[in-house]
């Protein structure tokens, strides 16, 4: 065997197994697949001519030239489509090219394979070679035009892209570079141009840049690599070694029994161990990746099956600890943390985390005008951190980036998975490094971004059966206070004749005090005396102003039976006043009341009213103490202010107060029953602004809102003014 022989052979099986692990690694990925058919493709040629090279026959060695010409036309052809997929280009051009390459595959068969491959020829140290057609000269330029157009393409976008894409299209272009330059050596003899055998060695190790692009950069276990390597080399070192020790040790031997058909022995080994060489491969390939893949396929099997039964789970806080304690456990990873997006929609908050011993993160919000959440809207997948770095390490050092890679080292992250429903970003998962020091792959991104889309369901999930929660209890308040109201009219009435007793026993007893005469009475008894009537008189005062309280709770759980009647203005907003100021401490504010006197009277239900500016002038309230309690200025003081105006047709109240005001997203939902900006349901139920634009609306009247964050609110009553009462 000469040296061009066997470097064919070394090369047929260095290309195959690259091809073969690419396949192996993704085969639902048409890149994938195609980029196994080029290498396939270089096989078939190399094997092909690794036979031709070492048969003594003529007619045989210008069957396998044939063969190997079946390869060689699909290697540029595979080979731009890969490219085409690799850079996720569109190419019009691409169909043009198989056409052109299945027609040479028409004239490698008669009677049209004269004009291709016109015979072979005896070459020294190659053994048969080509002897070229006509159209070969056409072939060779359709093969060069072809990788060469495929390259530019690659050069074209080497500089647009970064990151670990570039260093994978750079590993490609070094490889299949070096590849194609020292391959076009091998069709120098069919011109009669002499060339080295011993550069064929060269090309046989030209995948190696390409397999440590696709060990380094994507993400695969070398390992696994190793022991794929290592078992078809064992396996197929069988298939092809069989019938090369016959030849070498038994060849005098088969030439004397089958004269010069000798090597059909030898071809049928080696065709009985290729049949039985894929099933072995598998076989063993089977078993030694469940053997080295053994943890990580379990940990994506118990991911998956948390991902499905996380939507189950409705209590949130248990939701989040489950989903950190399962990664960080299963996955055996250094730390996770989970920042949800906070109620207001301004920032992400940290809400769990589960991290090893000596892991601190000091982050515990992500503004929403970071560059981590811009960068997760914008790709809208798994960011790995190596990968940022590696675009830093290229020079890609805009100030975007910086502040990104630097936001990612605070957050000791390794991975970042976002969780999207819709468009819209609700919750980061922040993987930090494995404890086994490995790399996440590509299965493990796969595996996580299921899980996190299904953990943005299952969040979505139990946030509105929080919300329901919430709902149901102010349900159950508004009932309980429908209830009250319903009873007030009663109790009103039993409260106010308990004063009257009270007030009639105090009056009685201050008139015997009074009619007593003590000035026979020692001064310890007149002291006494003195006392008794000073507490039944507070007794008195405040009987009178209990019966007040009565007398308005009357007013207000009235429904009013008399309806709509002539009323002014100034009596509605006193009676609200007057009721608010049971409720609420007007001392500590400033109540500004602008009021003209000439307003015109409403055609109104004062009951109704009176509830409608209750409302407001309390809600006011709440927003002034929020924002003391939320700003916390100095010097800050309350102030609600009451002013009104009219056209002659309606009468425009403003209730304005400097309080913390609405957000702008809020001011939609504040009609919606059971909505409520007010930190607890303490402080409401979601029903007034409601009920407000229900009774306003049964007034013909209009309720607009002006409201700026932290600055203050501004709600306009319009209610129109009945013409035939409008005499003040």
């Amino acid at each position: 065997m000469n040296h061009y022989a066997f470097s064919c052979l070394i090369a047929s099986v260095s290309t195959f197994i690259l091809g073969l692990l690419v396949y192996l690694k993704n085969r639902r990925s048409l890149l994938n697949i195609m980029w196994a058919l080029f290498e396939f493709s270089i096989s078939l040629w190399c094997f092909s001519q690794f036979i031709e090279s070492t048969i003594i026959t003529p007619h045989w060695a210008l069957f396998w030239n044939r063969l190997m010409f079946l390869g060689i036309i699909f290697i540029p052809i595979c080979f731009f489509h890969a490219t085409v997929l690799l850079l996720e280009q569109k190419t019009k051009i691409l169909p043009f090219v198989y056409g052109i390459g299945f027609c040479f595959v028409l004239f490698l068969s008669p009677p049209f394979s004269d004009l291709f491959i016109k015979d072979v020829v005896l070459r020294p140290y190659f053994g048969y070679y080509t002897s070229p057609g006509v159209l070969y000269s056409f072939f060779m330029a359709f093969f060069g035009l072809t990788v060469i157009y495929a390259f530019v393409l690659m050069f074209n976008n080497l500089y647009r892209v970064t990151g670990i894409k570039r260093q994978q299209l750079k590993y490609v272009l070094i490889g299949s570079g070096i590849g194609f330059v020292l391959g076009s050596c091998n069709f120098l003899p069919a011109y009669n141009l002499s060339t080295s055998p011993y550069i064929n060695y060269l090309f046989a190790f030209c995948n190696v840049p390409i397999l440590y692009g696709i060990i380094r950069y994507r993400l695969m276990d070398v390992r696994l690599i190793a022991t794929r390597s290592g078992i078809f080399v064992a396996t197929y070192s069988l298939i092809l070694g069989t019938p090369l020790l016959i030849i070498y040790f038994w060849q005098n031997e088969l030439v004397v029994l089958f004269g010069s058909s000798w090597w059909i022995v030898p071809f049928l080994f080696s065709t009985t161990l290729a049949t039985l060489g894929p099933f072995l491969y598998i076989y063993f390939d089977s078993k030694a990746e469940n053997r080295l893949l053994r943890e990580q396929k379990n940990y994506q099997n118990i991911l998956r099956g948390a991902s499905s039964g996380m939507i189950r789970i409705r209590n949130l806080d248990l939701l989040l600890k489950l989903i950190v304690y399962v990664i960080t456990k299963i996955v055996r990873i250094k730390h996770s943390i989970i920042y949800l997006l906070n109620e207001e929609g301004s920032f992400y908050v940290l809400k769990t985390m589960r991290a090893a011993r000596g892991v601190s993160i000091a982050t515990k919000a992500i503004d929403m005008g970071s560059p981590l959440i811009w960068q997760l809207n914008k790709d809208k997948e798994p960011l790995v951190t190596e990968e940022f770095i590696i675009r830093l390490k290229e020079g890609s050092q805009n100030t975007i980036l910086l502040s990104l890679v630097e936001q990612l080292t605070q957050l000791n992250a390794a991975l970042i998975v976002p969780s999207f429903v819709e468009d819209r970003l609700i919750g980061i998962l922040v993987l930090g490094e494995k404890r086994s020091g490995k790399m996440y792959s590509q299965d493990d991104l796969a595996v996580f971004s299921v899980l996190a889309n299904q953990a943005a369901l299952a969040i979505e999930n139990a946030q509105f059966y929080e919300e329901i929660r919430k709902t149901q209890e102010s349900l159950f308040q508004a009932e309980k206070m429908a209830t009250i109201g319903t009873m007030a009219d009663g109790l009103s009435h039993q409260i106010n004749n308990r004063f009257h007793a009270l007030s009639l026993i105090a009056g009685d007893s201050l008139d015997v005090i009074k009619n007593y005469d003590c000035s026979q009475c020692s001064e310890k008894t007149k002291q006494i005396f003195n006392d008794l009537k000073n507490s039944l008189e507070r007794i008195q005062a405040n009987v009178l102003q209990g019966g007040e309280v009565v007398k308005g709770l009357l007013k207000y759980s009235r429904p009013g039976q008399g309806g709509f009647e002539r009323v002014s203005f100034k009596d509605v907003l006193d009676g609200a006043v007057e009721m608010v100021s049971y409720k609420i401490k007007l001392r500590e504010i400033d109540l500004i009341r602008d009021i003209p006197s000439n307003l015109p009277c409403l055609n109104a239900n004062i009951v109704q009213l009176q509830e409608v500016f209750f409302n407001l002038i309390d809600n006011a309230y709440d927003a002034i103490k929020e924002r003391q309690a939320y700003l916390n200025e100095e010097g800050y003081r309350g102030r609600i202010e009451i002013s009104a105006m009219t056209d002659q047709t309606c009468i425009h109240v403003n209730v304005q107060d400097n309080g913390i005001g609405i957000k702008t997203e809020d001011v939609k939902k504040l009609y919606t029953p059971f909505f409520t900006t007010k930190a607890t349901s303490r402080k409401g139920t979601g029903l007034g602004l409601y009920v407000i634009e229900k009774i306003i609306a049964s007034h013909s009247g209009q309720l607009k809102i002006d409201s700026v964050y932290r600055s203050g609110t501004c709600f306009t009553v319009s209610l129109p003014v009945k013409p035939a009462l409008a005499a003040a």
